[in-house]
């Protein structure tokens, strides 16, 4: 039977919505859209550079949880509100996947508090590497 986990960071949002941060199915880990709030705070900034940083921080967390890393990732999707804030996170973004280079969409459109200002979704393999 395939392996079915659910990886969970400790977001209020999981619990009031009823989703995980992250599941493991098989050596496929799917990493829910997530945004810039700092779980341990319940806090974002105002700085979409900033939230798209603390997304992949958030991100980083649950990959390592499911036992993979960025590296592993093959699939990536920005999500935005305002397509102007994209290019100001290619750096941050670089950083992570520059040397990856998973399959790649943004998307622009409305998210579900207005102080979010990008969204990031990954898909990994464990055994890709």
């Amino acid at each position: 039977m395939t392996e079915r986990r659910a990886v969970l960071s400790g977001s209020t949002f999981e619990e009031q919505i009823g989703y995980a941060r992250a599941v493991v199915h098989g050596d496929w880990v799917q990493v829910s859209g997530t945004t810039g709030f700092d779980y341990t705070t319940m806090t974002i900034s105002d700085d979409v550079v900033e939230q798209a940083e603390q997304c992949l921080r958030n991100i980083g967390a649950a990959l390592a949880e499911a036992g993979c890393a960025f590296a592993d990732v093959v699939r990536v999707r920005y999500i935005l509100p305002d397509r102007d804030d994209f290019e100001p996170c290619w750096p941050v973004l670089r950083r992570c996947f520059g040397d990856v280079r998973p399959a790649a969409t943004m998307l622009v459109c409305g998210l579900a508090d207005p102080r979010m200002k990008i969204e990031i979704e990954v898909y990994a393999q464990r055994s890709a590497r």
